[in-house]
């Protein structure tokens, strides 16, 4: 598992470049314990693993 210091922006972004797909930003919350896309300030985020067969970023209801 990375680990990225990201100042800002949100999970979408981060999920397109470090994933390739930015529907998979719920994964990289789910991992770091978080419920918003954006991001405040300078954050440590774990990522996962790239997946190309991981689902889309909608939550389950």
């Amino acid at each position: 598992m990375r680990t990225i210091l990201q100042s800002g922006g949100t999970l979408f972004h981060v999920a397109a470049s470090e994933l390739g797909d930015a529907t998979q930003w719920l994964r990289i919350a789910r991992l770091n314990g978080l419920s918003d896309p954006v991001l405040h300030g300078v954050v440590e985020l774990k990522l996962p693993p790239v997946d190309t067969q991981a689902g889309g970023g909608i939550a389950e209801q």
